[in-house]
């Protein structure tokens, strides 16, 4: 199997070394739209390195993984399809909901694979939450808090392209609300705050947001989230129903201090990012996407899995401009442009 990954910065360079060392993934193209820069990865892993993105489509490959900026995602996405190539690709699909339709559509009606990067799929702690959940040991479940906690914000000339705090960052939590529930969310209630480095409210961000979420059998959602929390990079999920509670993340590195007597002692290490945190999880769902590929798996989250998120967090952008709640359905007769 020859699988091509295009995007060689932070998130396709740990791809990168996850595929080389994968026993069943064979051989490795890099391509970047910095050729040198793929070419120096393709050196440190013993892979080859493509001078152009195009080349990727034209030298032979099995399978491609995309991991470079989101405006490119898309229009990777189809090219990949339409060369009958499956395809991996980092959240989110496209930007904004028009941009994803269009994507999907296409894969739709080629036939095609697409696996998306929602990689707390594959984290242990969240897949056995949702064992716990869907087996009934909990109970009937009243209350979810799921939180995401940056320690640091992202360079300031990242955030104008992100899409803000709810796409970029709690799409994550509301892919888990999901997932780990088995329901749907049908209203939002958020807010968000850009009372912290001035980067946000130049760029219409907030740093920190909160949403409230209601399931469609009535459980309770609190998303929080936060790009300012430099106690250390803090995710987790909490989950309590009539007959027990269970949080997902919660361990020895996790970046909190309780402040009562015989509480548990600070954290020995905290988590210093996404990275590190979720680095089995990430080598997990590539295992999945080869295994995908080599016919020998099925497919853990789909393209509009990633649609579904994404209207969430549409649905609280909106939520918070317009200080209202807003129920799903309306995103669905929302153009884009207005929900953005």
């Amino acid at each position: 199997m020859r699988i091509g990954l295009i995007g060689t910065g932070r998130i396709g360079t740990f791809h990168a070394a996850a595929l080389s060392r994968h026993p069943q993934a064979g051989s490795l193209l890099l391509a970047d739209a910095e050729p040198a820069r793929a070419a120096a990865l393709a050196d440190r892993l013993g892979a080859t390195a493509a001078p152009t993105v195009d080349a990727v489509f034209t030298w032979g490959v099995d399978a491609v993984v995309i991991a470079c900026s989101t405006a490119a995602h898309a229009g990777l996405i189809v090219r990949a399809t339409r060369a009958g190539l499956p395809v991996f690709c980092e959240k989110p699909v496209a930007a904004d909901l028009a941009g994803t339709l269009e994507a999907l559509y296409e894969v739709s009606a080629a036939g095609g694979v697409l696996q998306l990067g929602f990689m707390r799929r594959f984290d242990a702690g969240y897949r056995t939450a949702r064992e716990l959940v869907r087996s009934g040991a909990l109970g009937r479940l009243h209350t979810v808090r799921t939180m995401t906690a940056d320690p640091a914000p992202p360079p300031p000339g990242y955030l104008p392209t992100s899409g803000g705090l709810y796409r970029d960052c709690l799409v994550h939590d509301f892919d888990m609300v999901r997932w780990v529930t088995g329901r749907e969310v049908v209203e939002v209630y958020a807010t968000g705050s850009d009372a912290g480095p001035p980067a946000f409210r130049e760029a219409g961000d907030v740093d920190t947001a909160a949403a409230l979420l209601t399931l469609d059998d009535g459980t309770l959602v609190t998303a929080t989230g936060t790009r300012c929390n430099g106690a250390g990079y803090d995710v987790r999920m909490e989950l309590a129903g009539e007959l027990d509670q269970v949080s997902a993340g919660l361990d020895d590195r996790t970046p909190i201090a309780s402040t009562e007597p015989l509480g548990p002692p600070p954290a020995r290490k905290p988590w210093t990012g996404f990275l590190e945190r979720f680095a089995p999880a990430y080598e997990a769902e590539l295992d999945a996407f080869v295994r995908l590929v080599r016919g020998e798996g099925p497919n853990h989250c789909p393209g509009g899995e990633g649609l579904a998120a994404l209207r969430i967090a549409e649905a609280c952008e909106l939520s918070r401009r317009e200080r209202r709640p807003v129920a799903l359905p309306e995103i669905a007769s929302v153009r884009p442009s207005a929900a953005a």
